[in-house]
């Protein structure tokens, strides 16, 4: 039983195994990108389920050869990814009556996602954006309290010159997301306002001088912070490396101190 947990888990770790089940994955994502066009799918249909049964048993047998390589079940299931491999198959066992459910060729997309922990320089931007959320829960306050003013204060101003825009409270705030990403907001919103009351332009402008570049340059300076400190993390510089192995000196230094007077007493 050992020596068949130590070959799966060589086979599990081996690089070309890794490839093999990524090219599986991206052929997946492939097959059910053609799916969405009813005469490639309606001349090709008996092929497709074929190609998604074959798939599926391949993506099983691969979710087997990783559990009887990892040391435990509880070892197996700590690793999200893992998890995340487990429900996807699992759902497409479940599914696999009804043949092209909606919900298994989106769970079948969906593992497209495990080429984020293949490729570093993704994995690196996903650890990032993880580190940003605790960060990015503050600014997402500060704007929705930015969004709320400018929402109320838009509707009374402007609610019975273009109710289409300003009509209610929450086609306001559709308004002032469509404002904040520059998307025709001159043109589209500001303009017709604008002939029917000349005053309005401060509203606008202030909203994008704050709303667009101050807080959503926030989000940005977040990001980029936390992108370079998970690079930081993965490729430390020679003097970060040097305080590293001074800790761990000092580290064994203590214990050897506490040893010695552990022994004396």
């Amino acid at each position: 039983m050992h020596a068949i947990r130590k070959r799966c888990a060589l086979l599990a770790d081996h690089p070309k195994f890794t490839s093999l089940i990524i090219a599986l994955i991206l052929i997946n994502a492939v097959l059910i990108g053609f799916e969405t066009y009813p005469s490639v799918y309606q001349k090709f249909s008996s092929w497709f389920i074929i190609a998604d049964q074959l798939l599926l048993w391949l993506f099983t047998i691969e979710i087997i050869i990783r559990l009887a390589g990892s040391r435990s079940l509880k070892s197996f299931f700590k690793e999200p990814w893992n998890i995340f491999d487990f429900v996807i198959v699992a759902s497409g066992h479940l599914f696999v009556g009804g043949h092209y459910v909606t919900v298994l060729r989106i769970l079948r997309v969906l593992r497209v996602l495990r080429a984020i922990s293949i490729i570093p320089s993704l994995r690196k931007m996903v650890n990032a954006l993880l580190k940003t959320i605790p960060s990015m829960g503050t600014i997402m306050l500060l704007l929705g309290i930015f969004f709320y003013i400018y929402g109320i204060i838009g509707t009374t101003l402007f609610k019975s010159i273009a109710p289409e825009y300003f009509g209610t409270l929450h086609a306001s705030l559709l308004t002032l997301f469509q404002v904040v990403t520059l998307e025709s907001w001159a043109s589209g919103v500001m303009r017709p306002i604008l002939a029917e009351d000349p005053a309005s332009w401060w509203f606008f402008v202030t909203f994008i001088l704050l709303g667009t570049f101050v807080i959503f340059n926030l989000f940005v300076g977040v990001v980029v912070t936390n992108v370079e400190e998970a690079n930081a993390e993965e490729n430390p510089s020679p003097t970060e490396r040097k305080l590293i192995e001074v800790q761990k000196e000092l580290e064994e230094i203590k214990q050897l101190i506490k040893s010695q007077n552990k022994n004396q007493q």
